[in-house]
């Protein structure tokens, strides 16, 4: 797994309008934790730069933090199948695109 940084600032608001509980960064990617959002009890947004932004509800604490770690793990995956600039100007970006539709399909 890639290194994740944590970014959390404690009693900030996030995207979906909750309370941020876990924030975590890497080459790539970031993915937030809320709870009490307009969504659903709790949220978790993510997304890999320039590439997707996703937000998948769960109903507890216990879900959101065995999905938030389940996550990170697929967000690697997809980071890693991103290829070169060149590459995606070249119609090169197959896997990638691949790679974030079965995350989506695992985490709707």
């Amino acid at each position: 797994m890639a290194h994740w940084i944590d970014v959390f600032s404690p009693d900030e608001t996030g995207s979906d309008g909750g309370v941020i509980r876990r924030d975590e960064q890497t080459t790539g990617a970031r993915i937030t934790l809320e709870e009490g959002g307009i969504l659903a009890p709790f949220s978790i947004t993510c997304g890999v730069y320039g590439w997707m932004m996703h937000t998948r509800c769960c109903p507890n604490r216990e879900a959101a933090d065995r999905d938030f770690e389940a996550m990170k793990a697929e967000l690697d995956t997809i980071v890693e199948q991103i290829p070169r600039r060149d590459a995606v100007e070249n119609g090169q970006s197959e896997a990638a695109t691949a790679a974030i539709h079965a995350f989506v399909e695992r985490f709707p």
